[in-house]
């Protein structure tokens, strides 16, 4: 039986990480493999830069498109892929390598996985993540200035320049096609029953076609 695939989209800071969670909590991590679009950034060093000499990291050639389509559909075909776990700054060899199982739903998750033609194709039911702009600001901030070393400057440019247009340009343009909108603030929870409810249903349609 092919897998079932959720894609899980949104804004930095949205929750889309919070939600995958949650989700893999709901099935039971031994019938969920986890794709996360973030272990394939390029290289900082293969990165665009702007006007300002800023390494851009929001923009859809900020990843490896080809191998992330490449390595869902190997899912997709019931194989197990290998993919480098990324970490900010981190030299590439020095990135854990880890082996993903193809399971009977696969969630991949990640900004660009509805702009991405060859991704989006494979995912059967589309999930976007959506949470006040404050709150994402807030959240980005806290990362980065906690795990990335940024100052609160650098954070603030990156959201105005880098983050805003990205958002605008290849993200929110598929919240209208997306299956369900997720609202990540005091509906959660009411969304969260909702999301389960109609992941069931669109699962046994697809088993019983």
């Amino acid at each position: 039986m092919k897998p079932f695939v959720i894609g899980i989209c949104g804004g930095s800071g949205s929750g889309k990480t919070t939600l995958l969670k949650k989700l893999s909590n709901f099935y039971g991590q031994e019938e969920v493999s986890i794709l996360t679009m973030d272990n394939y950034y390029f290289p900082i060093e293969e990165q665009q830069k702007d006007e300002n000499g800023i390494v851009n990291f929001d923009l859809p050639t900020a990843l490896n498109e080809k191998k992330l389509s490449e390595d869902l559909q190997e899912l997709v075909n019931g194989n197990t892929i290998e993919v480098k776990e990324y970490f900010f700054n981190s030299p590439p060899d020095k990135n854990v390598l880890l082996s993903v199982i193809s399971k009977e739903i696969i969630i991949v998750e990640g900004l660009f996985i509805f702009h991405y033609p060859k991704v989006r194709a494979l995912i059967d039911f589309s999930v976007f993540v959506e949470v006040d702009a404050s709150v994402q600001l807030d959240r980005r901030i806290y990362r980065d200035q906690d795990s990335r070393g940024y100052s609160q400057q650098e954070i603030i440019y990156q959201w105005n320049e880098h983050v805003t247009p990205c958002y605008n340009n290849y993200i929110l343009p598929y919240k209208p096609k997306a299956d369900i909108l997720y609202r990540n603030d005091f509906n959660s929870e009411e969304d969260f029953l909702s999301l389960t409810n109609k992941l069931l249903q669109n699962r046994k349609i697809i088993n019983e076609g």
